[in-house]
């Protein structure tokens, strides 16, 4: 894997570039073995294909004492003296070192190992009724740690908070953290029919998918599944839900929903992670910023569908709900074809059986765009001191680095995270990269921290392979 980070804020700088090579592989240990350029040396040691173990040794020149002990928001014990071993994964210090026993070991934890009897913490699937009718499912972990930080994940489209169950697993174990999943996707769909069919002898097809009738329940008179409903949702459910400012992270369609919603709403957003967000959303124009324009078309996701929309969306939706076409896009947004998508694929399939999904789905792609653009609501977050950090899959077919780096020549005091081999959805591939940048960017929220320098050295650069 490589990771390359960097960061050109005021509180940190980069401290260095590794450039690492494979020099050795043990297929029967399961290990690799890699030699930087430089003086540091780094040596993965994968143990099994569910645990990842990274080692750095001789990191140098780093400043910091191993006196100021922080606890990982209480977060975990990330630091050491200067000449420090750091291990990803829960894997025994004692396995992985050869040599070089007098080294501080670090221990960065990683995903829990069911195997081991280790489940991590439990997640709780809920339901918040937000408006009559507007029932959203959310799961949530760690509720217990009533002083630790709140985090909220934003899914991207299509996927829901399942998305985020090693993330709710392992962070829930010393945060609080909450996935939810937006309306109209996911298990917040509708439990009643929108636009019910009013002659009851209609096909059978017809009869099993909701929103394709003549007339809208009063309801449903004004919904149309946009970026504004998200965002609305999204602050009501910080602010009668969690009950205090978040740092929300969002990823694809979550990730524009986030930078969007702390747009509006500083004072709900303590920082915001990009995960390969998407930097658009929206065909149509918005009515409010383009009133004329928007008069143009006379329908912009609203219920009911009109007769030729509902003709073109049974025909899209038959395509895109085959679970053949499912696991092409899947193919294309993971990076790395081993990692095991079976849930992801379930859970989707579920969603796409339901009977409003069809629906919900012609109303999601002709739902206008939002007040703001992507690069508005990231000049508002800028202005209002909003901490963003980024992170982006260098393999995503879709959202390509180049627009994580073009966010980043704006705020160019975001920390910036690539991670390879990886694609559309770093988090679900390699989560243990992701929590350990995401704690790392949560340290640089709270206050300039060594442990922050410490971390960013270790995430400058690296490459190991997945075995």
């Amino acid at each position: 894997m490589e990771l390359l980070f960097s960061c050109y804020s005021e509180r940190c700088y980069p401290v260095g570039y590794l450039n690492l090579n494979s020099t050795e592989k043990n297929l029967n240990l399961s290990r690799s073995k890699f030699c930087p350029t430089r003086k540091s040396r780094v040596v993965y040691n994968g143990v099994n294909d569910k645990r990842d173990t990274l080692r750095f040794l001789d990191l140098g020149h780093l400043h910091y004492s191993k006196n100021k002990k922080f606890k990982r928001g209480e977060v975990s014990k990330l630091f050491g003296s200067i000449n420090s071993d750091v291990v990803v994964g829960n894997e025994d210090v004692r396995n992985v070192l050869e040599k070089d026993e007098s080294y501080t070991k670090v221990l960065v934890p990683g995903l829990p190992d069911e195997s081991t009897g280790d489940h991590g913490s439990a997640v709780t699937s809920c339901s918040w009724e937000w408006k009559p009718k507007f029932n959203v499912h959310y799961e949530r972990s760690g509720s217990e740690n009533v002083n630790s930080p709140p985090v909220l994940f934003l899914p991207g489209f299509g996927v829901g908070s399942f998305h985020y169950e090693k993330q709710l697993k392992d962070l829930g174990r010393e945060y609080r953290v909450w996935a939810v999943d937006f309306l109209g996707q996911g298990m917040s769909l509708p439990v009643e029919d929108p636009a019910p069919l009013a002659n009851e002898s209609s096909s059978k097809q017809m009869d099993l998918m909701w929103g394709f009738g003549e007339r809208t329940e009063p309801w449903a008179s004004d919904l149309v599944y946009s970026i504004d409903l998200w965002k609305d949702q999204v602050r009501y459910f910080i602010e009668e839900v969690i009950g205090e400012p978040v740092y929300i992270v969002g990823n694809s369609l979550g990730g524009f929903v986030a930078l969007y919603f702390a747009a509006f709403n500083p004072h709900l957003v303590k920082g915001v992670t990009l995960l390969n967000a998407t930097p658009f959303w929206g065909f149509f124009p918005n009515p409010i910023r383009s009133p004329r324009l928007a008069r143009i078309f006379p329908w912009a996701g609203t219920f009911p569908l009109p007769a030729n929309v509902r003709k073109l969306t049974e025909f899209i939706w038959q395509k895109v709900s085959d679970p053949r076409s499912i696991v092409e896009v899947l193919k294309q947004v993971y990076a790395d074809h081993s990692t095991n998508i079976d849930n992801v694929f379930v859970r989707i399939l579920e969603t796409t059986e339901h009977p409003a999904a069809a629906a919900s789905f012609a109303s999601i792609m002709c739902a206008p765009k939002g007040e703001l653009s992507f690069q508005e609501a990231l000049s508002k977050c800028q202005m209002n001191e909003i901490p963003i950090c980024l992170m982006y899959g260098k393999e995503d077919p879709w959202i390509k680095p180049i627009w994580g780096l073009q966010v980043k020549r704006q705020v160019p005091e975001a920390p910036y995270y690539e991670i390879s081999p990886a694609g559309h959805c770093p988090h679900d591939e390699v989560p243990e990269v992701h929590l350990l940048s995401l704690i790392c960017f949560s340290l640089l929220c709270l206050s300039f921290h060594p442990t922050f320098m410490f971390l960013s050295y270790v995430l400058y650069r690296f490459q190991y392979d997945r075995l």
